[in-house]
């Protein structure tokens, strides 16, 4: 069992390397010299290939001149600059500063912002200890520490390249015009982008600043969906198939809907093929980052069973968490960490609509937990902290997407919905559908997820998004009169649904043939600290818990 698992460890670091290798080879060979060319005297000169772009891993090349268009409406023309190059050298000089200055900005605003979202996994790993039983406590951590640095590994290794490596450039962050090579295939006379291949190992051409800046930006994102499935699964799951998981999510799984959507794919695209909308819009993640989560959760949790004790004779039973304080305070975390989630996904802070995105999002956050806070106390005579807790993460899931297209009083409107939503969810999925998720991470982030994207499509008012996914003018809702960005939202949260919840739940069944999911019921009852990660959360008190 131990050569086996480090058998398909070895595979999953070899595939990229050999992908890598391929991507290198084809290269276009280097030009040859006059001599070396033999051209019929009689045949017209072909036209020149364009310039492969180069990379710049200093950054001492990235903005200039021509990145001071479009900073503001008064913004001189690239023609502009070239009058002014010839005629006035050194203001066309200053000109570069100020270019280059604007995509320092951008980049640092990007990387802080990455930070931010970086420092959310303390929060995820809090709310999840918190809710989950103290004889557990340790290995519920180790989960939520390990998927921070396998999924990187993993997105390193190819998943970055295969969400970004099409992108054809970010112009915020002064090109990655090196991220240039996008799987395609041609369906009804139009191109459909499948998956990207550039940027294996962050090596090559894409050794460049502009390029890292993205990497780490995209790679938290990333670890935020990696790490949802750790709550739904929490208590039984092993730690040995979680690593192969871990290092999946991060090279595959999530890569491909997130080029579909962020990467330039077909989702993206829908607009510039068929006229619907402005294609899938998601500002900063609903349904890239949570419904694909929240849906991953979903299927392990269903092939990973319930909890021993959680159903009994048809009754649901309830395993309270051991420490609401803990997950109180990660709450108040992941709260913080979300600017850098939502605003930051402007990738530039030279974007003054980040105020309205960081506004809209506390303002949801803040209704999400009112709502759930009185629905609980309505149905149950009490409010419910834990619950009141997940009615605010509710509130930021269902805002990811919107936050950047919607008033503030839709943005109080989508956290209230949001926060009722994931109270009647939890209810359904536990005691109608029998799924034992500890945190109510399916209903917070998969449930919500969709309620966000939907959302985007019913109330984007229209005063930002001018040219989204490339096409003209402004992103409008249905209730501003564009009925066929709601059908393009649709058509982006089925897709999740239908992708993510096959290849998760195949995955998790062939993974639980080969290797097994689940810790034995003996260990199970006991408590995985020990057995599974070899350390004891509070060894000075007892935590064993009875079996139920």
């Amino acid at each position: 069992m131990k050569r086996l698992f480090s058998i398909l460890i070895l595979i999953s670091m070899l595939i990229p390397a050999g992908v890598l290798f391929a991507e290198e080879q084809a290269q276009p060979n280097p030009p040859v010299s006059a001599a070396e060319q033999v051209v019929p005297a009689a045949a017209a000169p072909a036209p020149a290939a364009p310039a492969e772009p180069k990379p710049d891993p200093t950054g001492a090349n990235t903005g200039g001149a021509g990145d001071i268009i479009g900073a503001s409406a008064n913004a001189p023309t690239k023609e502009d600059m070239e009058k002014l190059s010839a005629s006035e050298p050194l203001a066309a000089k200053v000109a570069d500063v100020v270019g280059h200055n604007r995509i320092s900005i951008n980049i640092v605003w990007t990387l802080v912002a990455g930070f931010l979202v970086m420092f959310m996994q303390a929060g995820f790993a809090m709310v999840e200890t918190g809710f989950t039983q103290a004889k557990n406590a340790g290995h519920t951590m180790a989960m939520n520490f390990m998927v921070y640095g396998l999924g990187m590994l993993g997105y390193w290794l190819c998943g970055f390249a295969l969400q970004m490596g099409g992108v054809g450039g970010v112009a915020t962050l002064g090109g990655a015009q090196v991220l240039n090579s996008e799987f395609t295939i041609n369906l009804f006379g139009k191109d459909f982008g499948l998956f990207g291949m550039k940027g294996f190992f962050l090596s090559g051409t894409t050794y460049d600043a502009a390029v890292f800046t993205l990497f780490l930006f995209q790679m938290v994102f990333m670890d935020t969906t990696a790490t949802i499935p750790t709550g739904s699964m929490a208590e039984r799951w092993n730690f040995k198939s979680f690593v192969i998981y871990a290092l999946f999510v991060g090279a595959i799984l999530y890569p491909l809907y997130a080029n579909w959507v962020w990467g330039g794919g077909w989702l993206a695209t829908l607009g510039k093929n068929f006229g619907i909308g402005h294609g899938h819009v998601d500002f900063a993640g609903s349904s890239v980052v949570h419904m694909t989560g929240g849906v991953a959760a979903l299927a392990g949790a269903i092939v990973l069973g319930p909890r021993i004790g959680k159903y009994k004779d048809g009754k649901v039973m309830a395993i309270p968490g051991h420490h609401i304080p803990m997950a109180v305070v990660g709450t108040f975390i992941l709260a913080f960490g979300w600017f850098g989630f939502n605003a930051g996904s402007s990738l530039a802070g030279t974007d003054l609509r980040i105020g309205v995105v960081a506004t809209n999002t506390m303002l949801a956050s803040a209704a999400g937990a009112f709502s759930s806070m009185i629905y609980m106390w309505m149905r149950y005579g009490k409010p419910d902290i834990s619950m009141i807790c997940n009615g605010m993460l509710a509130g930021l899931v269902a805002i990811t997407a919107p936050c950047a297209f919607v008033t503030a009083p839709v943005a109080v409107l989508i956290g209230l919905i949001a926060g009722i939503l994931v109270c009647i969810s939890v209810y359904l999925v536990d005691q109608k559908l029998k799924v034992d998720d500890p945190v109510g991470a399916v209903s917070v982030h998969g449930v919500n997820g969709a309620w966000g994207v939907l959302s985007l499509g019913l109330f984007a008012d229209g005063t930002y998004g001018d040219g989204w996914n490339g096409v003209p003018g402004t992103v409008k809702g249905l209730f501003y009169g564009d009925a066929s960005q709601f059908l393009a939202q649709c058509i982006g949260t089925l897709t999740n649904i239908i992708y993510v919840f096959i290849v998760a739940y195949v995955f998790f069944k062939i993974l639980d043939k080969v290797i097994g999911l689940r810790v034995p019921a003996e260990v199970e009852i006991e408590g995985l600290d020990q057995a599974e990660v070899a350390v004891t959360a509070y060894p000075d008190f007892n935590v064993r818990s009875s079996h139920r």
